[in-house]
């Protein structure tokens, strides 16, 4: 019953500012207060949204999207409307329990065919209810029309007494450019309250939760405005039409919501306005005719068709892109979109790797001198050299003196094996076969449209068979020197189709090594391997692997070494997993999750929320991303969203040109120090830092030395005169 309660108070609060796509407590609270300023009104919303939330839950539909309020906003504008548009009474208030659940049913069928194309529903429930009773009132004798706004100051009295006259008559009386009262009225009236001092809150509540919205409203309203001087409409219309709130929630909408924000959203929301403005003063006279409101049909139109439109592009520009993972913020959606695809890239291509084991050489790249021209550009060319340049011993004139030949070659990832060829001998050394030119050869499909081959396996040597699962890694054949190849090596490409000399497709390997000169290494993160590159996959090291193998239901024992001012001394950490399957580290004590992924070659630290004093918070910005091998002296660098290190003041003044320019980064290094040894580690030291740039300044900087020992992890956290040290035990 209590958890009951709990998501009833929270989709009660939500569900008010859902209608501005927000989940934030400030900016609900606001809004909350704002459509009480009609008393009768707030009340018959209220109770809208309790009956919709309520049954809602009753009936067993998902917890989450009750709580952010999806289910409630519609009905508290029904509510809103109705209780505004007519006297209060016992009448009343039982048909707004009655709409509510309409209103509730309306919204889940829709987000039922909307769904599968990807639409949001919007406020369609909320329009096709209100004109429902608008229509039916006119047979309904016990419902009279509301005659409240007609002695305005006797109802603001009876509100809040001669002080709240006075306040109303102040903003009422100030003078501001005509456009600007028409703004916060149109504000006001998303709320059915037509008043500036309603629009003004309203637009420092929009502050508050997003200055990108905050900007975008603007934006896209003063559009309209012109649009209206330019055709030759007057904008006074608008004074008491209140139609003008459709563009300010078009332009969130479109500008910086359902997309990411970017100044192509921003020039597309310009770009909109005039078509909201046509269609809204085209709808006007259609309604006018059954004595009906528009409402917010422009609005729903205008945004449910371009984000339809962008859905049905076959090449998705860079430039305007869907936002597929919504943070219920412009800004965040924003920050971790920029996040995202700088550092999980596997977001973005699935997961390739090299198809094979140790350290390889590229003996030809992309474009390359002999082959690998025209449409199979894009593949690679693999041998194996020795210290001394050599890809052979002895005299290199037979097969068995190249160190590739009879090599495994190995599954780049997951898939089904598409297609086999094994009927080629393989060639002498020197020789070529021009009539079957791929030689013996394997394609596998990892998706619908990514396959890999491989080619100039050496015959009869395929452990695997048509239409059989592999696994990453699996060994599949042995190198050969079959088809166009005059000595052993291995032929990889990326492809769209499944048969075997398809054109190739460029296509990043996901994490591999580098080894440069002196011992090296360079790690690589979906990047195009180059020419004469010594690559290999990582060559995971056990101590690591072991430790940051974290496997939900697992707890670690965390205890402090030194006195630490940010937590407690003990605490039991557990692993756990959502149902959208995201692996988590939780601390009950202070309410945090650090969000993770382990592919079994890289640990990476994805996302954290909670107490960012806790010791939990400086475990996620340690590790943020771990290579799980050990390579000597080798780096990684990578970034982190800024809204986990900076404060609430710079990132106020970023977000306003976020859309434009990101000016605040915060960057991460982690350096592999010492191991105590390379085959049967016990011990390894691990340097990482965090640190805050401002115009590529830095501005602060947090290190961290990482202990991995047998049965521990110790941390150590130095920051300006601060330092703390920990421990981690695993039971």
């Amino acid at each position: 019953m209590k958890n009951k309660i709990k998501i009833i108070l929270k989709s009660i609060l939500f569900s008010y500012s859902q209608i501005f796509f927000s989940n934030n407590k400030i900016f609900a609270s606001i809004l909350f207060v704002v459509s009480f300023f009609d008393i009768y009104a707030g009340a018959s919303g209220l109770l809208a949204v309790i009956v919709s939330n309520f049954i809602a839950l009753q009936l067993g539909f998902s917890k989450e999207n009750i709580k952010k309020g999806l289910y409630g906003f519609n009905s508290l504008l029904v509510g809103l409307g109705v209780g505004l548009y007519f006297q209060a009474s016992v009448e009343l208030y039982l048909i707004v329990f009655l709409l509510s659940i309409l209103t509730l049913f309306l919204s889940l069928v829709l987000e039922g065919i909307f769904t599968k194309y990807g639409l949001p529903f919007l406020s369609i429930p909320f329009l096709l209810v209100m004109w429902a009773i608008v229509l039916s009132s006119r047979d309904f004798s016990v419902l009279g029309i509301s005659q409240r706004g007609i002695y305005t100051l006797n109802e603001v009295y009876s509100i809040g007494g001669k002080d709240f006259v006075k306040y109303y008559k102040y903003f009422d009386s100030i003078k501001i450019l005509l456009s600007l009262k028409i703004y916060f009225l149109s504000l006001g009236a998303i709320f059915f309250q037509y008043n500036i001092f309603a629009g003004i809150l309203i637009s420092v509540g929009l502050l508050i939760y997003s200055r990108i919205a905050f900007s975008l409203s603007l934006i896209g309203f003063y559009s309209a405005i012109l649009f209206y001087l330019l055709i030759g409409v007057d904008i006074s219309t608008l004074n008491y039409s209140y139609i003008g709130f459709n563009f300010i929630l078009t332009a969130i909408a479109v500008g910086g919501f359902f997309v990411i924000p970017s100044y192509s959203s921003y020039l597309w929301t310009v770009f909109l306005m005039p078509i909201v403005v046509i269609i809204s003063i085209s709808l006007e006279h259609v309604l006018d005719i059954f004595q009906l409101s528009i409402y917010s049909l422009p609005f729903n139109i205008v945004t449910l068709l371009f984000i339809y439109v962008l859905k049905l592009r076959v090449f998705p520009s860079k430039r305007i892109v869907n936002n597929f993972i919504q943070y219920n913020s412009p800004e965040k959606n924003l920050y971790n979109y920029k996040n995202n695809i700088s550092r999980f890239k596997d977001l973005q291509f699935f997961p390739i790797s090299l198809p094979f084991f140790g350290k390889w050489s590229v003996s030809q790249a992309h474009d390359g001198k002999y082959t690998h021209k025209e449409d199979w550009q894009h593949a690679w060319d693999f041998i194996i050299l020795d210290d001394n340049k050599q890809q052979f011993k002895n005299t290199g004139r037979i097969l068995s003196d190249y160190y590739c030949y009879n090599k495994s070659i190995i599954s780049p990832a997951a898939g089904i094996v598409q297609e086999i060829a094994d009927n080629v001998l393989d060639n002498r050394i020197g020789d070529i076969n021009v009539e079957q030119n791929w030689g013996n050869s394997i394609v596998i499909k990892h998706t619908e449209n990514i396959y890999s081959q491989i080619s100039h396996i050496k015959k009869g040597t395929f452990k695997v068979a048509m239409g059989e699962y592999v696994k990453k890694g699996q060994i599949i054949a042995l190198c050969g020197n079959s088809g166009h190849s005059p000595y052993p090596h291995i032929h990889f490409q990326v492809q769209n189709t499944p048969f075997i000399g398809s054109k190739t497709t460029p296509y990043p390997i996901n994490n591999f090594i580098v080894e440069k000169k002196d011992y090296k290494f360079d790690y690589k993160f979906y990047e195009v391997p180059e020419l004469d590159e010594q690559i290999s996959n990582i060559q995971t090291n056990y101590l690591l692997k072991k430790t940051l193998n974290f496997i939900p239901g697992q707890k670690l024992s965390v205890s402090t070494i030194t006195d630490c001012e940010t937590d407690n001394c003990q605490q039991t950490w557990k692993i756990g997993v959502d149902i959208y399957k995201n692996t988590y580290i939780y601390c009950k004590k202070t309410n945090s999750f650090a969000y993770f992924k382990n592919d079994g070659s890289v640990f990476q630290f994805k996302d954290f929320v909670g107490n960012k004093k806790s010791l939990l918070y400086f475990y996620y910005l340690s590790l943020q991303k771990v290579q799980l091998g050990y390579y000597e002296k080798i780096k990684i660098v990578d970034i982190l969203p800024i809204t986990q290190m900076f404060n609430r003041v710079s990132l106020f003044f970023q977000d306003f040109i976020a859309p434009f320019f990101i000016f605040l980064q915060t960057k991460y290094e982690l350096q592999y120090n010492s191991i105590d040894s390379a085959l049967s580690p016990n011990r390894i030291e691990l340097n990482s830092s965090v640190q805050n740039q401002f115009f590529g300044k830095i501005t602060s900087k947090t290190d961290f030395i990482i202990i991995f020992e047998k049965n521990n992890c110790k941390l150590e956290i130095k920051n300006s005169s601060k330092q703390n040290s920990i421990q981690f035990v695993i039971n």
